[in-house]
């Protein structure tokens, strides 16, 4: 079952998801972090960097696991997840970065990165807490429709929707790599507890299919509903269609 929470707006949802993840490291100092990238957690990294800053909270003891990585961007190049990671909270934060980590999209093997990967978590204990956005096209990490529930981290061909919502951060949609290596729906599910962050009208059909459709691989965040600890946070605008046919 999937516990909702509504706020107001984007702020109040990114305010409501670094708290989530403070409780968490205050509670568990060497806490196993899932983490996520793209336009919605930003808020949420900008606030939990000011809270370090201020000298009321440490990752320095934090392991941490990204759902996922393209494939064929170096760790450098500005557009990869592991950039993205750097500038936005593991540089301006305390995070030891031997601590950090991320799937290998440049790896000559590729199945091979995908097993380390799954290893490495489950080498730590597991992940305590997950971090998830939500595609307009029910995708979470980038298991896009029609990954099961059993997948675990792999190659996977991006989604034309996909492409396109990225093509932002990039010069044009041409240069969105195609290909990526995500953490498997069957690997987030086994974290401890997961929080995914929504926001936007452009969520809603997504959240409200989420929450209330048919468990599916046709909506792969519809898999969460399986997880006995898995809040949506979301704003009005992205529960807007949960509103409607409340």
């Amino acid at each position: 079952m999937i516990e909702l929470e509504i706020v107001p707006d984007h702020e109040s949802a990114s305010t409501r998801v670094a708290g989530w993840i403070v409780e968490q490291v205050r509670r568990k100092s060497a806490s196993v972090l899932g983490l996520a990238t793209g336009g919605t957690p930003e808020r949420a990294y900008e606030l939990l960097v000011e809270k370090v800053r201020a000298g009321h909270l440490s990752f320095s003891d934090v392991t941490t696991f990204n759902l996922d990585e393209y494939i064929g961007l170096s760790p450098e190049h500005p557009q990869s997840y592991h950039a993205y990671m750097r500038s936005r909270l593991f540089d301006p934060a305390d995070f030891n970065l031997e601590q950090t980590h991320l799937p290998d999209g440049m790896a000559a093997d590729l199945e091979e990165a995908g097993r380390q990967y799954e290893a490495s978590i489950a080498a730590t204990g597991g992940i305590d807490l997950q971090l998830l956005g939500l595609g307009a096209n029910g995708h979470i990490g980038f298991n896009e429709p029609g990954a099961t529930e059993a997948s675990r981290t792999r190659v996977v061909d991006l989604a034309g929707e996909t492409i396109d919502a990225n093509a932002r951060f990039f010069a044009s949609a041409e240069e969105v790599p195609r290909l990526a290596l995500t953490m498997g729906i069957a690997t987030i599910l086994e974290a401890r507890a997961i929080v995914l962050i929504a926001t936007g009208e452009s969520k809603a059909e997504a959240v409200e299919r989420a929450v209330r459709g048919p468990v599916t691989s046709d909506m792969p965040a519809s898999f969460l509903q399986r997880h006995p600890h898995v809040t949506f946070v979301v704003d009005e605008a992205a529960a807007g269609l949960l509103k409607q046919r409340a």
